[in-house]
């Protein structure tokens, strides 16, 4: 019987390609989103994969559509946090709620997916959790002291937790991405980007699918004396 995986923020950018990388493995994949309902029909119709909507930020949410996903799909064996936002803008001009927003979101629902399947995985005695976090939670990022913080919370999220989980079958691990070639990245100037592109060392933009083979090793049988690791794949720009 296939595993059944749920992939936050699943539907676009990098969570598309690890949605897309885990059906090609086999795996029966369910793939969260927040509010773009055309954008995730056209997801489901361009790749066969069932779209949820739901918030991550909300706790009692995700337990609903954990459930949801568990009662149509069966057992969910293998979470990817991949849902984040951002809210950019300097300590000057940020306020609580650009804070509270990014925090909540992209560490909160790390807490929350994982808590929402953590029973299930121990008494199954088996689980894959990856959690994607950034090089500016490695590096840090001017402008961004609430995603920078957040991501670096998600690397000390995902250490903590895999001790708890080590003895019974759950792997919980971290994949760091750089700079990758998304509708995000895109949208960034060009003066600013050929800077960025200028200090990664392989000379290039990162792209999606190679965030995606990181986290299908990770989520594989092959990956269970892996855990508790930050995997860094960003072309050599922050060697950590």
């Amino acid at each position: 019987m296939a595993r059944v995986a749920i992939v936050t923020g699943g539907t676009r950018g990098i969570g598309e390609a690890i949605s897309v990388a885990l059906r090609d493995q086999g795996v029966t994949v369910a793939a969260n989103y927040a509010g773009n309902d055309e954008k995730a029909s056209a997801f489901t119709e361009r790749t066969g994969i069932k779209a949820y909507k739901w918030d991550v930020s909300d706790l009692d949410a995700c337990a609903a559509g954990v459930a949801q996903v568990e009662a149509e799909l069966g057992p969910v064996e293998i979470v990817v946090n991949n849902a984040g936002i951002t809210r950019d803008g300097t300590m000057k001009r940020m306020d609580r709620t650009a804070w509270d927003d990014v925090i909540d979101t992209n560490l909160g629902g790390c807490f929350n997916m994982a808590k929402a399947v953590w029973n299930g995985m121990n008494e199954r005695k088996f689980g894959r959790i990856v959690n994607i976090g950034s090089i500016n939670g490695q590096a840090g990022q001017y402008g961004q002291v609430n995603y920078a913080a957040a991501k670096s919370g998600i690397h000390g999220f995902t250490k903590a937790l895999a001790q708890e989980g080590a003895r019974v079958g759950i792997t919980v691990n971290a994949i760091a991405p750089g700079y990758i070639d998304t509708e995000m990245v895109a949208a960034v100037p060009a003066d600013v980007l050929e800077k960025i592109v200028a200090k990664i060392p392989v000379g290039r933009l990162g792209r999606a699918e190679e965030i995606a083979r990181g986290v299908t090793f990770l989520c594989s049988d092959d990956a269970g004396f892996v855990t508790g690791s930050t995997l860094s794949i960003n072309g050599g720009q922050h060697m950590y």
